[in-house]
């Protein structure tokens, strides 16, 4: 274990009783913490998971939370939505409470090695990437973080042998104190979540915390073609570059349709370009990155080569949902800043129909003009955002307010041609109208999946649903 932390006896204040918070508190509970639970829904509202907090012994307070509650502790973790600069957080801090993120507390216990990702876009694709190709050359891996599983419910399953590969947001980074990833992974940096923290600057202080407690013997792999992100490598873990765009001195680069690994003047092939089947040049980006971090962890650039393969990408990236009529249509709910929207128009030739909006988080949607403009037949917007959106890419492509995705989806059929692509990209969080970016993504999908039936009951040419798997 790397800084285990004694919480016999310790008050611990879990806010928030999400996924992170239910974990993060039994874990607490389990090792002999005094736990309280602080959550602003109510009973009903949480569900099942009050009588499992209640049977470890936690208490709990429902339905707001309290300043002397936040005072009474020794140690507060709060859940990955709730803002470092909270009032009640900050009032705690300044009094001495510790406040750590969960990934910070699950770092203290987790055994092996960590691989820490993190960047604005690519995180879920490179992050699953890496954990597949560990996997494939027969390293024992946990998969874990902001992809879906806390590396806090993690612990138990990791030892000296595995490798614990953990996607990793601004919102975990920036109350660390001593998580150290062994390899760090810093893809790109884009302009979001500005309404949490304000300004980019304090978003990407928040990313490169990433790098804060590395050592020597640990190693950063940096992007050497995005600026912002080149601007920010680390002075004290050894740094491997990687570029689709020219050779690095050390790190992954193509040449000649190869990508190449340079370490100390030698070189060797990974794989080929050929090998990789997502589309998009920022999906290359993703593969030089998670094929460096797993050759440095170890992997044999044969089973980096066969993994690379054999990878079809994650729900919700580009994720091929059907072709009907000889309209294909694809989900990246995922694309929840404007960069990654960017980044989803790129990776097609044909003309498209693009979904776009949800919950601002204040993002600036101009960028988005020039692409629209060339490739777009038309852009349907749903959502909160829809307004602002509209506003700023006025004139590009012609615009129509859809409302709800269910509209959208049917606006898109009636208007998409045979060898179009609609795209659901829609450059903003999801919580206006969705749980998160995974629900809208699959309600994206029924509604194509139930325009395919429709399709096949009046007897219009049409294709299958999407088989498993994604582009």
């Amino acid at each position: 274990m790397r800084n285990e932390t004694d919480l016999r006896g310790k008050r611990v204040l879990v806010v928030g009783l999400a996924r992170t918070g239910v974990a993060t508190a039994l874990f607490c509970a389990e090792r002999g913490a005094r736990v309280t639970a602080s959550e602003s829904r109510g009973e009903k509202e949480i569900g099942a998971d009050v009588a499992r907090l209640r049977a470890a012994g936690c208490a709990l307070e429902l339905g707001g939370h309290r300043a002397e509650t936040y005072l009474a502790q020794d140690l507060i973790i709060p859940s990955p939505g709730v803002p470092a600069e909270d009032a009640l957080l900050r009032a705690a801090a300044a009094a001495g409470v510790t406040i750590w993120s969960e990934v910070e507390l699950a770092g203290r216990f987790v055994e092996g090695r960590v691989i820490g990702i993190t960047g604005s876009n690519g995180k879920t694709t490179t992050t699953s990437l890496i954990a597949h190709l560990l996997e494939g050359a027969g390293v024992p891996v946990i998969l874990a973080g902001n992809i879906g599983t806390p590396l806090i419910g993690c612990v138990e399953r990791t030892n000296k042998e595995t490798i614990a590969v953990v996607e990793l947001s601004s919102f975990q980074l920036e109350l660390i104190s001593a998580f150290r990833p062994d390899i760090s992974v810093f893809l790109n940096l884009t302009p979001d979540h500005l309404d949490r923290h304000g300004t980019l600057a304090a978003y990407a202080g928040a990313k490169t915390r990433i790098f804060e407690n590395q050592t020597e013997r640990d190693c950063a792999v940096v992007n050497a073609d995005d600026a912002p992100a080149a601007g920010l490598a680390p002075r004290r873990p050894r740094v491997y570059w990687f570029s689709r765009k020219r050779e690095v001195e050390q790190g992954a680069f193509v040449r000649g349709g190869e990508v190449i690994f340079r370490e100390g003047g030698r070189e060797e092939i990974l794989l080929s370009v050929a090998d990789i089947t997502l589309p998009g040049a920022h999906n290359l980006e993703n593969v030089l990155a998670g094929a460096l971090a797993a050759r440095l962890a170890g992997a044999r650039p044969e089973a980096i080569a066969r993994g690379v393969r054999g990878f079809a990408g994650v729900e919700h990236r580009l994720e091929f949902a059907g072709e009907i009529g000889g309209v294909r249509y694809y989900n990246d709910s995922k694309a929840t800043n404007v960069d990654a929207t960017l980044k989803a128009l790129e990776a097609f030739a044909e003309r498209m129909v693009v979904i776009l909006g949800g919950k601002d988080k204040g993002s600036d949607y101009r960028p988005l003009r020039g692409p629209l403009g060339e490739k777009a037949r038309v852009v349907l917007l749903i959502g909160a955002a829809a307004g602002k959106i509209e506003e700023q890419i006025a004139g590009s492509a012609p615009l129509e307010r859809a409302g709800t995705l269910e509209r959208a989806v049917e606006m898109a059929a009636e208007q998409a041609r045979s060898g179009d692509v609609v795209v659901l990209a829609p450059a903003c969080a999801s919580f206006d109208q969705f749980e998160n970016y995974e629900h809208r993504g699959r309600v994206f999908k029924e509604l194509v999946s139930k325009l395919a039936g429709r399709a096949a009951d009046s007897g219009r040419p049409q294709a299958a649903n999407a088989p498993a798997g994604q582009v």
